[in-house]
C-alpha cells in the first residue's frame, strides 16, 4: 500500500527547510534552536503501537526496504516508480539530517515492514503566520504484509505523534483515486477529502488519472477519532 507524495493544491507555496528564517532578523536564533531540539527528538523517538514499533530509519534499513520498494504492485501507484539503490540511499541520509524530516521505519517483531513520511512545513497564509503548523504524510508498506491492518495502525501512530507531540494543525496526503487501498487507510485515520483531481497525474498504465487530496486538521482529530 503506497501513498504518493503530496502535490502543492495552490501553485507557488513550495518552501524550502529554511524558507521561514528571516536572516538577521529577531527571530533567527529562536527557530534556529527549535530546529536543533526538534533534531534530537526525531533522533530518540520511537513509537509503540499494539504490535508495531516504530523508529527513525537506519542506514542498515535501507536495502531492507529496497526489497519492496521496487516491485511492480509498489510501484504501481507512486508518481517515482522504480529508484537506484545508491540514490535511494543518499535521499534516506539527507532525510536523516532534516529536522523537518519525521519519516520511520515500521518494524514487526524487528522486521522492517514499511516506512510511513512525515515532512513538517510551513502552511499557507500572511505575514506573522506561524511557521511549521503543517505536515505532509505518505507511507509504503511491504504488499507481504497487507490485509493486516498494519499500515493503518502506523498512520495512525504518525498522525498522533504529529497533532500531539509535533504541534501541528493540519496534515495532508495524497494518492490516486484508484489506489482503493490508501483511500480507506487514510479515511479510516479520519482524514477528510478536500479535493478531487480530475485526470490531473499522469499514470503509467492508466493514462490521465484522477488524484485525490485529504487533509485532517488537529481539533477534528481530537474530537471525533478520541474517545
Amino acid at each position: 500500500m503506497t501513498v504518493r507524495p503530496m502535490r502543492s493544491v495552490h501553485a507557488g507555496t513550495a518552501t524550502s527547510p529554511m524558507s521561514h528564517v528571516q536572516l538577521g532578523g529577531p527571530e533567527t536564533g529562536r527557530v534556529v534552536v527549535l530546529r536543533k531540539l526538534t533534531s534530537r527528538l526525531m533522533e530518540s523517538t520511537t513509537l509503540r503501537t499494539e504490535r508495531l514499533e516504530l523508529r527513525p530509519v537506519r542506514d542498515a534499513d535501507v536495502d531492507r526496504i529496497l526489497e519492496y520498494r521496487n516491485l511492480p504492485e509498489v510501484t504501481r501507484w507512486l508518481l517515482r516508480t522504480e529508484v537506484d539503490p545508491d540514490s535511494f540511499r543518499a535521499a534516506w541520509r539527507r532525510a536523516a539530517e532534516d529536522p523537518d524530516d519525521h519519516s520511520m521505519a515500521v518494524t514487526l517483531d524487528g522486521l522492517v515492514i514499511g516506512t510511513v513520511s512525515l515532512d513538517v512545513v510551513d502552511g499557507m497564509g500572511q505575514p506573522s503566520m506561524p511557521p511549521r503548523t503543517e505536515a505532509h504524510l505518505g507511507y509504503i508498506f511491504d504488499p507481504a504484509y497487507g490485509g493486516h491492518g498494519y499500515a493503518t495502525e502506523a498512520v495512525s501512530a504518525v498522525v498522533a505523534y504529529a497533532f500531539d507531540r509535533l504541534g501541528v494543525r493540519r496534515i495532508t496526503a495524497g494518492c490516486f483515486a484508484d489506489n482503493l487501498a490508501s483511500v480507506r487507510i487514510l479515511e479510516k485515520v479520519g482524514m477528510r477529502r478536500e479535493q478531487h483531481g480530475v485526470g490531473d497525474s499522469w499514470h503509467a498504465e492508466l493514462g490521465w488519472a484522477d488524484g485525490y487530496t485529504y487533509a485532517l486538521l488537529t481539533e477534528t482529530w481530537r474530537h471525533e477519532t478520541r474517545p
